[in-house]
């Protein structure tokens, strides 16, 4: 039985703020604000003698302590959730938040979201779209997918699917191009990443091109420009085998480049919910 000097407000506020690791994010789901649960967990520290968390400039993380605790109360509630919704016929699911990189939400995933949910009806999959620059503890995220070469600090990080990279164009621009050094002296759309395109003209052996077209912060809007016949994008083909097939967009050339992989990310000091194991193994037998 709980003693009086351990309330369950205060366990819940804990809960919460070390599944999320963000403070904001806890008090959103527990419909209190921000400094109600700071103070509950204050609370709770004071009377366990321990600091359970590391504030951090954004969100939180978890002390030793916390850590063995966090598991503990995790599956208590857990189990507490299970047992009522027997009571109320709820069937209550299991949230589980992902951060997806936006090219591999609508060129991968979404396609097969409902092979997902058939699989797992118990899990309420919540999406959030994000351009490659993510921070997981500070957004509140169980999992991300993200695109770049597997090295994240402080994140166990599992490569997920190879994406190698190809010029793309719309068909009136693919008619004028024959061979690589067509590409002299027409736009070349760049993202952010500024050695793409030097990469892929090494690879084709191409020198004195030199990419000076606008620069975009995702893939989708460089297929969108691309496909407007605004310039040469440099691709993940299968990404965007849809436009492909469709004809929206071609391939002028057989040459490819690896740029990176798309990789399933979380962070190291979260101890992984059942959930996310359950979709990090269909995510890698759907790949």
């Amino acid at each position: 039985m709980l003693s009086p000097s351990l309330p369950l407000n205060a366990l819940r506020a804990f809960e919460a703020a070390a599944r999320h690791q963000n403070l904001t994010r806890a008090a959103l789901e527990l419909c209190v604000s921000q400094a109600a649960l700071s103070h509950q967990i204050r609370g709770l520290e004071d009377r366990l003698g321990v600091r359970l968390f590391h504030r951090l400039p954004r969100g939180v993380a978890l002390t030793d302590e916390g850590a063995a605790l966090y598991p503990v109360m995790n599956e208590a509630f857990h189990r507490i959730s299970l047992a009522l919704a027997r009571f109320t016929g709820s069937g209550e699911k299991e949230v589980l938040t992902l951060g997806v990189v936006g090219t591999f939400a609508t060129g991968w995933l979404l396609p097969r979201l409902a092979d997902f949910d058939a699989a797992h009806p118990d899990i309420e999959l919540r999406l959030q779209t994000h351009n490659n620059r993510i921070d997981l503890a500070g957004e509140g995220l169980d999992l991300a997918i993200r695109f770049g070469d597997g090295d994240w600090q402080g994140q166990v990080c599992t490569r997920v699917l190879a994406a190698p990279f190809s010029p793309l164009c719309a068909p009136g621009l693919a008619r004028r191009l024959r061979v690589p050094g067509d590409l002299a002296g027409l736009p070349l759309l760049r993202s952010y990443r500024s050695d793409e395109w030097p990469r892929w003209l090494q690879a084709a052996g191409i020198s004195g091109v030199e990419a000076r077209g606008p620069v975009f912060d995702s893939s989708l809007t460089l297929a969108a420009a691309a496909t407007s016949g605004a310039g040469i994008a440099l691709l993940p083909l299968c990404m965007f085998e849809q436009e492909l097939a469709e004809g929206r967009l071609q391939q002028p050339f057989a040459q490819t480049v690896e740029l990176g992989s798309y990789w399933l990310t979380r962070l190291r000091s979260r101890t992984e919910r059942e959930p996310a194991r359950r979709f990090a193994a269909w995510l890698q037998g759907a790949a």
